[in-house]
């Protein structure tokens, strides 16, 4: 299996989602398809803070 193989494609949607919201509030221009035009600091910066958003979000639920 491909490291970049979707194992739930219900799930693609809602992190794209989640990508373009986090790199609108970073100010990073990121449109549909190739985004080769981003630097590494640009890309790396949306990896991330999706990452710490995600973090948080589970050490917040983690309890309930």
């Amino acid at each position: 299996m491909s490291q970049n193989s979707v194992l739930i494609p219900e799930a693609k949607k809602a992190m794209d989602s989640f990508k373009s919201e986090v790199a609108n509030s970073l100010n990073v221009n990121l449109k549909q398809g190739d985004n080769g035009d981003l630097t590494s600091r640009q890309a790396g910066s949306i990896g991330g803070e999706m990452v710490k958003r995600m973090i948080a979000y589970a050490a917040n639920n983690m309890n309930k």
